[in-house]
């Protein structure tokens, strides 16, 4: 069998379906899987916050606070990922599948060196790192635990984070939907088990909740593995030599800036909980739990990105420039539907939500709070979430940064720290600031995808 044949049997129909579907189609046929695995995703988080909620505030602020510092971390690999978006896509929609596959194999490889690499830091100095958020001795020491421990696991999560990714700016998003589902359902039985020391398991509190985490995404990464060398992706392994110095250079000319808007974005956060760890363990640990029980919005939003960002590169590869805008546009107005729908859901049942994720009247009605402030930005939010990905789907990833640089520093974390600082403001001043942060990214992006530069972008 040639190998022209061989790409056309592991592609039936995508190559066509990126020409030939009218503009806006196919957004919701990719967003789905892309939504439900998140929706996983979030309702795994809930569960854990849950399990680890029953050892009191300081694990649930441990565990927010291992959280934030594993997704920083994780920022670099976030800009791999966008050039594998981009350029995956675009190589896709021109019916070039053998650069799609040496391009992933690129991605893979690249994707997993740099984790390992990143793991050492946070492996090293966990002690140091948890300690920027004033949290009690007893808490830092455990969120210190956590960290060490989930950053050991970091080159697995990179295979299965890469891989995914590529997958779905071919095209396919079931695929990652499975592998996402089976994940999960390990990581649920090893928290579970590791947590309270039930299924023959040792009990190690927090330490297990991160162990379990890092154990299901290496389970994840090694069954993608087998399946891509084994043939049964629609992405192949590619040819030896993939990984070369050109290609890794057109991968992080797209990348870096997608890079350092994770940073950014990742950074800000981080800022922002320091802010918000002013005023004591309770207001941080209804932070984290506010946003675990608003993820169930967020990854619908996600979902709708990676459509955004799949079918503006294919298109765009394509030759498809109107398809292209249709596509991103389409895409928005579906994100705002739903995450209008979702989020008001959410924020109607807060208080009874909250209760059910922690005994505790103080963290609860605080994280009621929370979920009322971020819970109203949802319509904001979902168009960041579909507008960025659109922008990266076709190479233009350094105005993504620009409006995350500019929301989130100038407009919600500089105000929050005068505010908590200078004018020693209530809480709901600092919570207030996430108003102005979304209204002002959600705005740049709109004007941005508007004017149409991103269409000339050369990848």
């Amino acid at each position: 069998m040639s190998e022209k044949s061989l790409h056309a049997e592991r592609a039936p129909g995508v190559l066509a379906s990126a020409r030939a579907q009218r503009p806006g189609a196919g957004v919701w046929t990719l967003a789905w899987p892309a939504i439900a695995t998140n929706l996983l995703a979030a309702t795994v988080g809930l569960i854990n916050i849950k399990i680890v909620g029953a050892l009191g505030a300081p694990a649930v602020a441990a565990v927010t606070t291992g959280n934030r510092i594993f997704f920083l971390l994780q920022a670099l690999l976030m800009g791999v990922t966008a050039g594998t978006t981009a350029l995956v896509a675009r190589a896709w929609g021109a019916g070039d599948v053998a650069e799609a596959e040496r391009l992933t194999r690129a991605s893979t490889f690249g994707g997993a060196l740099l984790a390992a690499v990143l793991s050492v830091p946070a492996v090293v100095f966990a002690e140091p790192l948890a300690a920027l958020f004033h949290l009690d001795a007893p808490t830092l020491a455990l969120a210190a635990t956590f960290i060490r421990w989930n950053s050991a696991f970091n080159a697995g999560f990179a295979v299965f984070f890469v891989l995914g990714t590529a997958l779905r700016a071919a095209g396919d998003t079931r695929t990652p939907l499975w592998l996402g589902a089976l994940t999960n359902v390990v990581n649920v039985g090893l928290v579970y088990g590791l947590v309270y020391g039930r299924f023959g398991l040792p009990e190690l509190g927090v330490k297990g909740a991160a162990i379990a985490s890092g154990f299901a995404f290496t389970v994840g990464a090694a069954l993608s593995l087998a399946l891509w060398v084994g043939g049964y992706l629609v992405l192949g392994v590619g040819s030896r030599g993939s990984f070369t110095l050109p290609r890794l250079r057109g991968l992080l000319r797209i990348g870096w800036p997608a890079a350092l808007e994770q940073v950014a974005w990742q950074g800000g956060f981080i800022l922002f909980l320091w802010v918000v760890s002013l005023y004591g363990t309770a207001p941080y640990a209804a932070y984290g739990i506010g946003v675990s029980i608003l993820a169930i919005s967020f990854v619908v939003g996600f979902g709708f990105s990676v459509a955004a960002s799949t079918l503006v590169g294919q298109r765009l590869g394509a030759g498809d420039v109107a398809g292209a805008a249709a596509s991103g546009w389409r895409a928005m107005r579906l994100s705002v539907a739903a995450m209008i729908v979702l989020g008001g859901a959410i924020v109607a049942g807060a208080g009874p939500i909250a209760r059910l994720m922690i005994d505790d009247p103080e963290v609860v009605r605080l994280t009621v709070v929370f979920i009322y402030f971020l819970g109203t930005m949802q319509p904001l939010m979902a168009i960041e979430f579909a507008l960025g990905g659109a922008l990266r789907g076709a190479g233009d990833t350094r105005f993504p940064l620009l409006a995350v640089f500019t929301g989130l520093f100038l407009f919600r974390v500089v105000p929050a720290a005068i505010a908590a600082l200078v004018f020693h403001a209530p809480l709901n001043w600092v919570w207030g600031m996430l108003v102005f942060d979304y209204a002002v990214k959600a705005g740049l992006l709109v004007g941005r995808f508007a004017r149409g530069r991103w269409k000339h972008v050369q990848v």
